[in-house]
């Protein structure tokens, strides 16, 4: 099974991925760790972004292919993800998991992650709170993921999860 994770900047995705796959006992891949595990590498490139994301598919692709359930995470907006999303979904169970959080919690966590510096070098935090508020700004504009007949729940992250992690877990089980 793929258990797609998504949801717009510091609606607490990541978090949320690493509980779910530790509740599933499956893997997490986090498009954001490979990219940041990139530029520890050393690693420079003008193309960063597709050499991350056509590593981060080839990843789901090779766990998909083997049998393997994973919980793949990214901010996956409809119409960017979706043409890489549907081959992985035709060929395994798909559901997805999308984090929603109001627009200026999400700014204050992006703000507390740049004030503690950590693995964020990949990010454009700094970017995203700079932009101004309203369309075009994924804090404000984020389209969901809509993978045509794939289950999808909304998860609200401002306050632990709702619904909570056991019922997370048993929506991925259905």
């Amino acid at each position: 099974m793929l258990i797609v994770l998504s949801g717009g900047p510091g609606s607490g995705k990541t978090t949320l991925a690493h509980a779910l796959a530790g509740a599933l006992g499956c893997p997490a891949v986090c498009r954001d760790e490979l990219k940041e595990g990139l530029l520890h590498a050393g690693t420079r490139s003008p193309n960063a972004d597709e050499a991350v994301r056509d590593a981060f598919f080839e990843v789901l692709d090779v766990l998909v292919r083997a049998g393997v359930s994973v919980v793949a995470e990214a901010a996956y907006q409809d119409r960017v993800w979706r043409p890489f999303l549907a081959p992985l979904a035709a060929r395994t169970e798909v559901r997805v998991v999308h984090c929603r959080v109001d627009p200026a919690l999400a700014r204050r966590r992006i703000a507390e992650r740049l004030a503690t510096g950590r693995h964020r070098a990949a990010h454009a935090d700094r970017e995203l709170l700079a932009a101004p508020p309203g369309a075009g700004n994924l804090l404000d504009d984020f389209t969901p993921l809509a993978l045509p007949g794939v289950p999808r729940l909304h998860v609200d992250t401002t306050d632990g999860y709702d619904p909570p992690l056991a019922d997370i877990a048993a929506f991925t089980r259905r």
